[in-house]
């Protein structure tokens, strides 16, 4: 397959998923082999959440919606630009070992490895073992060529070239010892951060409720910790993320609530509560589900330096252009296709990897 050939294959999935939304999913006749695959992936998204508690259909279609926004001409040759991809050469098998923590949350290595010309041994995480083998399923339809270089392993993975594993800091460096021998991207824990001036508009405070609470905050691109000023007041940002309070109705997400914000009040930690989240004062970048830390700064020299020397255990900034790459408010979610995790290069991993 040539490299043209790849991306046309998976502008032809970004066409597939961009008809699927939640309440409003509906066929479009220029798709191929909707008489395959439309109702079952119907199907499917509506039994994620008995698969996952935590992948309700208002999640599933947001990650599904993100990814057809990603997939189209215009993205994907933006993406690649950047890289000399030369087909000639002998394709390696490149396993991954993907996490679950949201839907489809390793598609973008997934997507990597075939777009540069290699082939996927794939590891699905127990949390996530549907999606993209129907994804998959569906590019094969669209181009069978692609049928021998997409691989999901049941069991040991055997016989490839190079790794890449997402997991926690634990398995990381199981990962690490495991495959010392291969080359590899592993990666670890990572939490997100914002910082607040104290002068955000409510517009920008209740976006970064969305950062905060898409995925139910599982993401490493949701916001776990804040960072403001001496004397801020938290009465505009309670009353801004108000809107999310439905989230407290989801069962997996009220038992951590309940949970965390009793041993929180049983160690005597001071809290602000709103009913659905707590807030915690925590030098910490990594809070528990339902609850945000924060940390008061001196000045934003000082906060910039720190952020700096802590680059490793972050993967985003929001803020209103206070440090370099920071992200708007609300749209931590949305990453594009050169937005790579924990900012290592994968393309350019796969294309310098003997």
């Amino acid at each position: 397959m040539t490299l043209e050939t790849k991306k046309s294959v998976f502008v032809e999935l970004g066409k597939f998923l961009s008809q699927f939304s939640e309440g409003a999913s509906a066929q479009k006749s220029d798709v191929l082999y909707n008489d395959i695959f439309f109702d079952d992936f119907e199907n499917l998204i509506s039994l994620s959440q008995s698969h996952n508690g935590w992948y309700t259909p208002e999640q599933v279609y947001f990650s599904i919606q993100s990814w057809a926004e990603a997939l189209t001409t215009e993205n994907i040759e933006k993406w690649l630009s950047a890289y000399k991809i030369d087909q000639k050469g002998d394709a390696k098998t490149v396993a991954l070992i993907l996490a679950g923590n949201i839907p489809l949350v390793g598609f973008h290595d997934f997507l990597s490895v075939l777009i540069t010309g290699n082939k996927a041994l794939i590891k699905t995480s127990s949390n996530d073992q549907h999606l993209l083998p129907f994804l998959a399923k569906y590019l094969i339809a669209v181009d069978e060529n692609l049928k021998g270089s997409i691989t999901f392993a049941e069991g040991k993975l055997e016989n490839f070239d190079a790794v890449i594993a997402t997991g926690s800091n634990n398995t990381a460096r199981y990962f690490e010892y495991y495959f010392k021998d291969k080359p590899s991207i592993i990666r670890k824990n990572r939490n997100s951060a914002a910082i607040l001036t104290g002068k955000e508009t409510t517009a920008e405070l209740e976006a970064l409720g969305e950062d905060i609470f898409r995925y139910f905050g599982l993401g490493c691109r949701n916001v776990s910790k804040l960072f403001i000023p001496k004397d801020y007041s938290f009465d505009t940002f309670f009353q801004a993320i108000f809107k999310y309070q439905d989230v407290i109705h989801y069962e997996k997400y009220a038992n951590n609530y309940d949970y965390n914000k009793a041993v929180f009040l049983m160690s005597n930690f001071k809290l602000l509560d709103n009913g659905f989240l707590t807030l915690k004062e925590d030098s910490s970048y990594a809070s528990p589900i339902s609850s945000v830390f924060y940390e008061y700064y001196e000045s934003l020299e000082d906060l910039q330096k720190r952020l700096q020397d802590d680059t490793d255990q972050i993967q985003c900034i929001v803020s209103n252009n206070l440090t370099t790459d920071s992200i708007a408010f609300g749209e931590t979610q949305k990453p594009q296709l050169w937005d790579y995790a924990d900012n290592v290069d994968t393309i350019t991993f796969l294309l310098t990897t003997k």
